[in-house]
């Protein structure tokens, strides 16, 4: 039973790494597709592509979850937490593509973990919780936090974004943006599987080690590529519900404000990955990105009730995902 729940939770690993990819190419394609610096043909393979390069470059950020901010308890306790926490992760992913409203893939999937630990200490599980300081400074606060840097950091830095360019033609200067987003298009998804590839990683590690296959210490190699392929397959289908609503009915952007963003969120995510060591949101790094440059102009850009939808669903998603974990567990309960 424990090998079967085992290769379950990979197979449920590489359907939320799929759905990952499918839901959150919006964030890489939207601003550059709507100002018309790449075509929606070449802006998808671009993304798949360097999604699944950033996946491949780096695994600090998984062996931080295995070894530090998520401890399970082993056997199929541990593997049913994770199984019900990918099976509410996912569903959420669905919906909130469906509905066109941008969504964070990683609170999704700690919402469901978190509710599905929750449901597994109510039966009277031995989950384990020693490392809940480190995983609210770690994990909790970067990934609360960081849709405000980023609204902050994009609103500032159109200043001197525009005082740079004050003196070229408007033509000039929207070519030589649209070029620059189409360099940060693929910048960006370099960072997106950098960040979200080792969401995946982490997940199908922390089974292995459940089921005593692992340290926990490393990432096979198989498992990487893994992550990698499924999250570049899912960004070739493009999920353009959510571009539509970030590039159209959000923001009205131009190529400026849209590099801007684009070289923003960008930066933010390689800074969490490589340097600090912090898993980011790309899903609200970039969604704030695009809201703080486009509010930087003379004329209201920024449709309020979207923008309230948005946050909502932010609001709700580790609401909706715990509950959802929680009670996946409670109906896998009976076979662990």
């Amino acid at each position: 039973m424990e090998l079967l729940l085992l290769w379950a939770v990979v197979a449920l690993a590489g359907v939320f790494a799929f759905l990952n990819g499918f839901h959150d190419v919006s964030n890489s394609v939207s601003t550059a597709v709507r100002t018309r610096a790449l075509t929606p043909t070449v802006a998808v393979i671009l993304v798949a592509f360097f999604n699944l390069l950033g996946a491949l470059m780096g695994t600090s950020l998984a062996l931080f979850f295995t070894e530090v901010g998520v401890d399970l308890p082993r056997g199929t306790q541990g593997l049913g937490i994770l199984a019900a926490g990918l099976l509410a992760a996912g569903l959420w992913g669905l919906v909130t593509w469906y509905r066109g409203m941008p969504s964070s893939s990683t609170h999704a999937l700690l919402g469901g973990l978190i509710g599905a630990i929750s449901a597994a200490q109510l039966l009277g599980g031995s989950t384990r919780s020693e490392t809940g300081g480190v995983f609210l400074m770690q994990i909790g606060l970067p990934l609360l936090l960081s849709p405000l840097a980023a609204y902050a950091v994009a609103y500032l830095a159109v200043f001197p974004a525009t005082w740079i360019l004050r003196y070229q033609a408007p033509r000039k200067v929207n070519a030589g943006n649209r070029m620059a987003q189409a360099v940060l298009t693929g910048t960006f998804a370099l960072g997106h599987g950098l960040q979200d590839g080792q969401r995946t990683m982490a997940v199908v590690v922390l089974a292995l080690v459940g089921a005593g296959m692992a340290s926990g210490s490393s990432i096979p190699v198989w498992v990487q590529v893994f992550a990698a392929v499924l999250l570049a397959a899912g960004s070739l289908f493009g999920g353009w519900r959510i571009a539509y609503t970030l590039a159209h009915r959000l923001v009205r952007i131009d190529p400026l404000r849209g590099m801007t963003a684009q070289s923003v969120s960008a930066t933010m995510l390689f800074v969490g990955a490589i340097w600090l060591d912090m898993p980011l949101s790309s899903t609200h790094t970039m969604t704030s990105a695009i809201v703080g440059a486009g509010s930087n102009q003379r004329f209201s850009s920024v449709r309020a009730t979207v923008l309230l939808k948005v946050l909502g669903t932010w609001l709700a998603t580790a609401i909706i995902t715990a509950l959802a974990g929680g009670i996946f567990f409670l109906a896998l309960s009976p076979l662990l």
